[in-house]
């Protein structure tokens, strides 16, 4: 079963607290996200140390359960 929006967005939030979290699905089968998120944490940190923060935040669930997610990630301005 996919993962909804609001379960990815709660388990980053949990992870990164003060993120801010805008979910779209892509192709209308709950089953490929796209996500922007905004959070401290991501202050002073490359791209990809951005990236894997989220998904470290996702708890293994990426590539199985959740199948597709984009992601755009940035610091608060």
């Amino acid at each position: 079963m996919p993962m909804s929006a609001d379960e990815i967005e709660a388990m980053i939030k949990d992870a990164l607290p003060g993120a801010e979290v805008e979910m779209r699905d892509l192709a209308g089968d709950n089953d490929h996200w796209a996500a922007k998120v905004v959070a401290p944490q991501f202050a002073g940190k490359s791209r990809v140390q951005q990236h894997k923060l989220v998904y470290e935040a996702l708890d293994g669930k990426m590539g199985g359960v959740l199948h597709a997610l984009q992601l755009t990630t940035e610091p608060p301005k």
